[in-house]
């Protein structure tokens, strides 16, 4: 598997953990507003308000407050107002890094960022340094619980996806072009096989195998990035064992 499917999985199996740490809260909270003040607060016709929707509601977030962020977003409440950034760099090894970030203030999170990647051995690139390493999917996790493989994998095809991944214990990752992505959950669901993620993700097309001393620096620079408040999304092209990335 890619450094990108292990490290979803890891960061799916721990999201329960991010969210006693009010982490979770904060990123979605961000993230529906954001969605719904670029596509509108009717979630029927806003794809990216869906899925934040759908992850708010995994993360039990209360509707009032789900709510009020949409409605921040529309400019129904007054609110403070993000500016969604990439930022492309490098990692221990040479391993390319892709961050999704909403922030109020750029210069402060260009700051902060630049110095988490010189503290944790990589550098903050250029725009387009490594992007080009990256192709957008949608990404859907089901549990194994939900049926046999054969029995999801072949759901799963008919309804459109174009990848059927079974290496993990605990769950199969499916993906799919992404704006397919609904619709093959959508189809999945009304089989009901439950999805416990589905979102659009930058899968990386390449690999950098890291060890010892490295690798333990790129499982650190990950998770302070995760653990950054402005941080929503990092996507990385290294491949690590899965030990090593759950921490055991």
């Amino acid at each position: 598997m890619s450094g990108h499917s292990k490290w979803s999985t890891i960061k799916h199996k721990k999201g329960k953990l991010d969210a006693k740490r009010g982490k979770l809260f904060t990123k979605i909270i961000r993230e529906l507003t954001t969605s719904a003040r670029e596509g509108g607060g009717d979630a029927a016709s806003n794809a990216r308000l869906r899925s934040a929707i759908a992850a708010a509601k995994a993360a039990n977030m209360p509707g009032d407050t789900m709510q009020k962020a949409i409605q921040r977003g529309t400019g129904e409440l007054p609110g403070v107002s993000y500016e969604e950034v990439y930022y492309e760099g490098y990692g221990p090894g040479g391993v390319a890094v892709m961050l999704q970030v909403l922030t109020d203030n750029r210069n402060r999170t260009t700051a902060e960022l630049r110095h988490l990647f010189t503290k944790h051995g990589g550098n903050l690139g250029e725009t387009g340094s490594v992007g080009f390493l990256f192709k957008k999917q949608g990404y859907l996790i089901v549990p194994k619980s939900a049926g046999s493989e054969d029995v999801v994998m072949e759901a799963a095809l008919e309804a459109g996806a174009e990848d059927f991944i079974a290496d993990d214990p605990e769950l199969f990752e499916i993906y799919t072009a992404p704006e397919e992505l609904h619709q093959v959950k959508g189809a999945l669901e009304a089989r009901g096989f439950g999805i416990e993620q589905a979102r659009v993700e930058m899968v990386p097309t390449t690999q950098v195998r890291l060890e010892d001393k490295r690798a333990e620096q790129m499982v650190r620079l990950m998770e302070v990035f995760d653990d950054h408040d402005d941080v929503q999304n990092v996507w990385a092209n290294f491949d690590i064992d899965a030990t090593l990335l759950a921490g055991e």
